[in-house]
């Protein structure tokens, strides 16, 4: 009587096992950590066209930098290749802003904090999904210590502007958000 006990239960052990793993081949489940929204068979390529800087306050490496950052961006969180022109993405614009705005204002009436921004206008041109076109401004700020001359500052506070346009251009391009 024991052996029969003992043989169900190793029948039944076994068939839950084959079950178990038949049903994990079956289902998959797949995340995505970045947010891209992107259908890769279909959409392979994208061209990022650097962003030349027509402000009237021109700091030299920032057209550089802003472009190569949104490059870089997008090699890191997707799988697209990298064209010079014509991709199934399409990405361009041009630095319009880079001002200075004095803030709050001390006790000896001069200003105790300077605003940073830089203004982007950016082309999106979708040519898979042209209705997911789009032209649009991006804006990023940061201030510093009025104190402070920009040019000890300038470069970490560029830095960070830089990340967060680039990462608004990422959400608003392919992750969807």
């Amino acid at each position: 009587m024991k052996t029969i006990l003992y043989n169900r239960y190793t029948i039944t052990s076994w068939l839950l096992a084959l079950g178990s793993l038949f049903l994990m081949n079956s289902c998959t489940i797949s995340y995505k950590f970045n947010g891209a929204s992107i259908d890769y068979s279909t959409t392979k390529t994208i061209s990022i066209a650097d962003f030349p800087n027509v402000a009237a306050l021109v700091y030299a490496p920032l057209s550089n930098n802003l472009s190569d950052g949104i490059r870089d961006l997008f090699q890191r969180q997707t799988r697209l290749e990298q064209v010079k022109r014509g991709g199934n993405l399409e990405l361009e614009g041009e630095i319009t802003g880079y001002t200075l705005t004095p803030m709050a204002v001390s006790a000896d009436s001069y200003a105790a904090e300077t605003k940073l921004t830089i203004t982007v206008k950016v082309r999106f041109t979708n040519n898979i999904a042209p209705e997911e076109s789009f032209e649009k401004t991006y804006t990023a700020y940061q201030t510093f210590d009025a104190s402070q001359m920009l040019n000890d500052v300038q470069d970490d506070l560029c830095t960070t502007m830089i990340a967060e346009i680039a990462d608004q251009i990422y959400n608003d391009t392919v992750a969807k958000w």
